[in-house]
């Protein structure tokens, strides 16, 4: 049965956080949706609990898929992206599983206002789920640096975070977006991975000319780093640091690619002497060597 949006989104060792996630979306009134759960998890107990949610709120307007190996967040994504795509799902809403969201109109609140405004990309405000606080009311994204920066993080809710209106960036972890956006500008990037493959999404929609729509009084709520072990983890240092790199060769102009690496092999220079000493200061060189050789499809 053909439905106005597919909602995608990509497990990893995600069992803990799945029966909030279930209970979010059995609350919403508005069910004209195609749910895609892609598991990359190496194991079954991510697997078998969404089957269990499944059975649980006898939901039958799923599709759940088990990969062999974790083929990265990026391809996970692509994966539901094309499936609800092919279905004839008008809208994509890109969600990560480690969230939570109370209010039942959500979703049938953000589709009025896609379909009243002719919007191509929707985020919410997100917040801090054990404490609250504003995670990401919006953002940008740094030609100097080649990084990203939430705003109103680690705030309460100020007026100028409640104020809907366009941004330039926003993290892909409840995003809604019409087919055409992909049509134009292609998938995520699979290279990345996981980290920035969502920046490199936003950029490439921002430089082909659509808005994306902060709307504020959308809410959700983030068990942030719950499948990854945190920023400073092994695992996110080599990944966060090669995938800005690559980033930056990707996607800036001469004049900016110049300034951005240039400012970010000088921190990371000095980030790597903080680490040499300990054993995040291997994945940390790899990283950099890595970022730098990667190959860039244009």
């Amino acid at each position: 049965m053909k439905k106005r949006i597919g909602l995608v989104t990509v497990l990893f060792n995600s069992t803990d956080v799945l029966p909030g996630f279930f209970q979010s979306l059995s609350l919403q009134t508005l069910d004209d949706y195609w749910l895609y759960i892609i598991d990359n998890s190496l194991d079954n107990f991510s697997y078998k609990a969404a089957q269990a949610e499944i059975e649980k709120y006898s939901l039958n307007n799923v599709t759940l898929i088990k990969n062999v190996d974790n083929i990265g967040v990026a391809a996970a994504n692509n994966q539901g992206i094309k499936l609800g795509i092919e279905a004839g799902c008008e809208y994509i809403l890109i969600l990560n599983n480690d969230i939570e969201f109370n209010d039942a109109s959500l979703f049938q609140n953000m589709m009025s206002i896609a379909e009243r405004n002719n919007e191509m990309l929707i985020t919410p405000k997100m917040y801090f789920h054990d404490n609250g606080l504003i995670w990401c009311a919006g953002g940008e994204i740094s030609k100097l640096r080649g990084t990203v920066r939430h705003f109103g993080e680690m705030q309460k809710d100020l007026p100028e975070n409640s104020i809907t209106d366009y941004t330039e960036y926003a993290p892909t972890c409840f995003m809604l977006v019409h087919r055409k956006v992909f049509e134009k500008i292609g998938m995520m990037d699979e290279k990345y991975f996981v980290y920035y493959d969502d920046v490199d999404f936003i950029w490439r929609a921002n430089e082909a000319g659509y808005k994306l729509l902060y709307w504020a009084e959308g809410k959700i709520f983030h068990k942030v780093s719950s499948s990854t072990g945190g920023d400073d983890s092994p695992f996110s240092i080599f990944y966060s640091n090669r995938n800005r790199l690559y980033f930056i060769r990707k996607n800036y102009s001469p004049i900016f690619k110049i300034i951005s690496l240039t400012y970010t092999l000088t921190t990371r220079f000095i980030k790597y002497i903080k680490y040499s000493k300990t054993n995040k200061g291997l994945n940390f060189k790899k990283a950099m060597l890595a970022g730098l050789k990667m190959p860039i499809d244009k």
